[in-house]
């Protein structure tokens, strides 16, 4: 067979420029020199024969030669990735690494506290999280660059088609009031009371805003009727703005479980109102699956969907 007229350091430059932007932030990226990336490529098209990058602009644009080509170096590098991860399964753990992917709720309230338990029981598999929208961490399982994530949102139907997507547990969307508030001291509300208080919430354009207005929707409520007051950019700033009797809010009750021990926020009951969630577990049937996915897929997930969580098991 005839020499292969790229190497693989070839390919990763390629696909590092591509991401990057530039020769220059690929080259530091890279931890090499502006000059070392350049020949390289100057290299690659000299054994292709032809030109990979439109260089008359200022922002590194590849030629339609270049576009084929990444689409199979994306390939071939998350092949190569996958061979070297199943050599590493022979050590039984004792080494090797796991990409996790998340959603932006489950990945800053649920997610550290798996990898934690992960840790303990398997310290010498490095983990890496990623926490992204529910759109990009569907893609990035699909492209190879995440073993497996948990998702709340909807994925994109083109993904439907490809993942395996499995119920993973409910999550609970939860009114919350400050605990001093007037109406904490009674036993329930109902969903017209709700329409009198005052509500701090995401901004409106926010993807999570939108789907908790959808849920609140399927629910009953009048999501036109609440009067949002303070729009903020974070679920830890509405949940200090609550602490600080600024207002109530919805809130996943994942995130709010340390509040509610310590009795900050009040989680009152709303008659005829419950607003659940299904978390997903997502992962590629096509691609390998490591023995340190399958530890944390078989081992860890099922704790914190069992019934003493905050979130609940889907039978």
């Amino acid at each position: 067979m005839a020499d292969l007229p790229f190497t693989l350091d070839q390919l990763r430059i390629l696909r590092a420029i591509v991401h990057e932007g530039s020769f220059k932030k690929a080259a530091d990226s890279l931890y090499v020199t502006q000059p070392a990336v350049s020949l390289q490529i100057q290299n690659l098209e000299k054994q292709l024969e032809v030109p990979l990058f439109d260089r008359g602009g200022r922002k590194a644009q590849l030629t339609e030669a270049g576009e084929v080509l990444l689409n199979y170096c994306e390939r071939i590098l998350s092949q190569c990735q996958e061979a070297c991860r199943a050599i590493e399964d022979l050590h039984n753990l004792k080494g090797g690494s796991l990409v996790i992917g998340a959603s932006q709720t489950t990945g800053t309230y649920l997610m550290p506290r798996m990898i934690g338990l992960f840790r303990q029981k398997y310290p010498d598999v490095a983990v890496q999280l990623q926490v992204h929208s529910t759109r990009r961490t569907g893609w990035s399982v699909a492209n190879g660059q995440i073993d497996l994530a948990i998702i709340g949102g909807e994925l994109p139907p083109e993904l439907n088609e490809v993942l395996n997507v499995i119920p993973y547990a409910t999550d609970e969307l939860a009114l919350v009031l400050p605990p001093k508030h007037h109406l904490s001291r009674l036993g329930g509300l109902t969903k017209e009371d709700l329409y009198r208080l005052a509500f701090i919430s995401l901004d409106a354009q926010s993807t999570t805003r939108k789907v908790v207005d959808q849920l609140l929707s399927s629910s009953g409520l009048d999501v036109h009727r609440l009067r949002i007051e303070m729009e903020l950019n974070s679920l830890e700033a509405i949940k200090n703005a609550v602490q600080s009797g600024l207002g109530a809010a919805f809130l996943p009750v994942v995130s709010i479980e340390r509040e509610l021990n310590a009795g900050t926020v009040h989680k009152p009951i709303v008659a005829d109102l419950e607003v659940h969630r299904e978390l997903k577990l997502i992962s590629h049937p096509a691609r390998y699956c490591s023995r340190a996915a399958e530890a944390f897929r078989d081992h860890i997930l099922p704790i914190f969907a069992s019934e003493n969580s905050p979130l609940r098991k889907d039978n």
